[in-house]
């Protein structure tokens, strides 16, 4: 069995473990926030306390906690997440509705971070303690400093107000009109993107300097040979495998911020319809939302653990 396929499966079977905590966390969280799913249900329609309690008792609300959670846990490994009290439809297809727009944001929010942040980065390194690499950095630091919403609400007022560029907000589906889809997703793309290649440019200078300083660049370069071949051949393998780990992270980092983004720009996706389920004491579209962008973080670090590896392979012989 390769080192490859014995990481993966450590990494998932450490995620069992992972997961319940999330779930457990979750759930007794919601239990103890004071959200009442009975009056949720009723949507201020003051029911009577014999109806309270007969909603209680058709769904299971009135048990030990200890037996809802086990039937909790139990519901989810069949792949129920419940319904929702509002619109009484599956959690289920709430999630699949939701998942591809906040999916599509932050892929587009990674790529287009990782497009900004390595040439950045390395273009930071190459010209060391020079002017490029003092106005990167300072670019770099007003960039991690700044909280995407608030460039989000910038890029609104400059780029869709006052240049009327982009919309301010909404969405648009890619059936319906691929160029407006793109549109929709280029302002909320970016405010979640500039924090995040903000990051990544300053870990990527430092990474690849390290790599520069280090004996065998030296040896390469006394032997004559260019120093982007250098770069490219020996350094940049090398020094990437830091910022792979932390743009896991980043990712994780991604879809929360993808929350108070679509709010910002009334985008229907995972982070707008968990902030309406929280608004509205919808518990079951909470927990299934909040179990979702965990499991998504959970298996971006995965991936991103397999990256690590097959991007050094000296690392596969310590394994």
């Amino acid at each position: 069995m390769s080192v490859v396929v014995r990481l993966l499966l450590r990494r998932i079977l450490a995620l069992v473990p992972l997961l319940l905590g999330v779930i457990l966390l979750v759930f007794v969280v919601m239990q103890i926030s004071g959200t009442d799913p009975a009056m949720a249900a009723f949507d201020g329609a003051n029911p009577t306390p014999a109806q309270i309690e007969a909603f209680r008792h058709a769904n299971g609300l009135d048990q030990p906690l200890p037996v809802r959670y086990v039937r909790f846990v139990w519901e989810l490994l069949h792949g129920d997440f419940g319904y929702s009290v509002l619109n009484h439809q599956p959690v289920s297809a709430s999630i699949l509705a939701a998942w591809p727009l906040t999916a599509w944001l932050t892929l587009f929010g990674v790529t287009t971070a990782l497009v900004i942040a390595v040439p950045l980065g390395i273009l930071s390194a190459l010209f060391r303690d020079r002017w490029p690499d003092h106005l990167i950095r300072m670019v770099s630091l007003g960039g991690v400093t700044a909280p995407s919403f608030w460039i989000a609400l910038l890029m609104i007022q400059w780029l869709a107000v006052n240049l009327g560029l982009f919309p301010t907000g909404g969405y648009v589906s890619p059936g319906d009109d691929l160029v407006g889809w793109l549109q929709s997703l280029t302002l909320p793309t970016l405010a979640l993107a500039i924090p995040a290649a903000a990051q990544m440019t300053r870990i990527i200078r430092a990474s690849v300097i390290e790599e520069l300083d280090l004996d065998y660049v030296r040896t390469a370069r006394g032997g004559g040979l260019p120093p982007l071949v250098v770069v490219g051949r020996n350094v940049l393998r090398n020094a990437l495998v830091t910022p792979l780990t932390v743009l896991g992270l980043r990712v994780g980092y991604l879809l929360g911020g993808a929350v108070v983004i679509e709010t910002v720009f009334s985008l229907p996706g995972m982070g707008q319809n968990l902030i309406q389920a929280v608004q509205n004491g919808d518990t079951s579209v909470v927990q299934g939302f909040v179990i979702i962008i965990a499991l998504g973080f959970a298996l971006v670090n995965l991936l991103v653990d397999v990256l690590y590896l097959i991007a050094n392979p000296r690392l596969r012989s310590n394994r």
